[in-house]
């Protein structure tokens, strides 16, 4: 699908960012309402009439916005479209599906049943957050086009099945080995898991956005000017993503058990088929609430400074701060 006219200055996404996203409860409080899933259901001719009426707009976000209905239209563009390529995403890889999509793969991924059933649910799990990061990462990368994405495929598949394996690996000695030890069992049934599928989640991140950093992503002036392709700022951009997705999912695997064990001391839930239901309505629960705090963890309109840049880039600007995509 054929992309929008894109402008002479930084994309509307992110001015919108840069402008209304300065604090982390500003970004939060956006994230909430870009989340909403009711906005998968606009068409795509809609999110094309909103973003030309956007970019046709002569409104500098210098100030926040007060009109409901511009505000509006830009949640719709910040949630189907990406800034650096200015395409519609597409349905199932935009912000508002992840919720709906990985809830119900992150409850699956954590029911420790036989290791081959935690392989597949980890490995389809890996599968859908690989491609939504791939989707929605930074799309400036200066390197043959073909070649990219050719890389970032191969290299996707390898990470989704190490991760997989990986988080299949504590079912799989359990099982085997059959420990009757209690401490061992509460270290890998209970404490193991939510840091490995926290840090498999940053693992597929980082595999997947290599070439940012490789190659690097179009830094931007204050005035959205391109600077130059600097790897430090792509360096950056992937370790702040990666370690959002790694609190994400290792804070929803991690608080359930936590709470539930709680709850059954309480007698509040004495069947284990009532604790099952408490323990998926906490997860429920926690993946929606983590799911805006990790997205706001760090400016979607990342900014570096200068001194920080390649040396290419401070004899091309005197500016003190540069601007970039962080994708997510």
């Amino acid at each position: 699908m054929g992309g929008f006219p894109v402008p002479g200055s930084m994309d509307a996404n992110l001015r919108f960012w840069r402008s209304e996203g300065q604090s982390f409860f500003q970004r939060f409080l956006l994230w909430a309402d870009v989340l909403d899933p009711l906005l998968l259901l606009k068409s795509s001719e809609e999110i094309r009439r909103t973003r030309l009426l956007i970019q046709n707009s002569e409104k500098t976000l210098n100030e926040p916005i007060q009109d409901a209905q511009t505000k509006q239209a830009f949640l719709l563009s910040l949630s189907s479209v990406h800034p650096d390529t200015n395409k519609i995403i597409p349905v199932l890889l935009r912000p508002p599906a992840f919720l709906p999509i990985t809830l119900p793969l992150v409850i699956a991924s954590s029911l420790q049943l036989q290791a081959k059933q935690t392989f597949f649910c980890q490995f389809v799990f890996h599968t859908y957050t690989t491609a939504f990061t791939l989707f929605n990462g930074n799309g400036t990368v200066k390197a043959e086009e073909y070649s990219v994405q050719q890389k970032q495929i191969l290299c996707g598949l390898g990470a989704i099945s190490y991760a997989a394996c990986i988080g299949a690996l504590p079912v799989a000695f359990m099982n085997r080995y059959a420990v009757n030890n209690p401490l061992l069992q509460l270290l890998v049934k209970q404490i193991l898991p939510a840091p490995l599928f926290g840090l498999m989640s940053a693992f597929t991140v980082a595999v997947v956005r290599i070439p940012e950093f490789e190659n690097g992503i179009e830094v931007m002036d204050r005035n959205g000017k391109v600077v130059g392709v600097s790897q430090k700022a792509g360096e950056k951009a992937v370790k702040e993503t990666a370690l959002s997705r790694a609190v994400l999912f290792g804070t929803t695997l991690f608080l359930p058990p936590v709470l539930t064990h709680f709850v059954q001391r309480t007698n509040f839930a004495k069947t284990p088929r009532a604790l099952a239901s408490v323990r998926m309505l906490m997860m429920t629960s926690v993946l929606a609430g983590m799911l805006p705090v990790s997205l706001s963890m760090f400016p979607q309109c990342g900014e570096i400074k200068r001194a920080d840049l390649e040396q290419e880039i401070l004899s091309a600007t005197e500016e003190p701060e540069l601007f970039y995509n962080r994708g997510f």
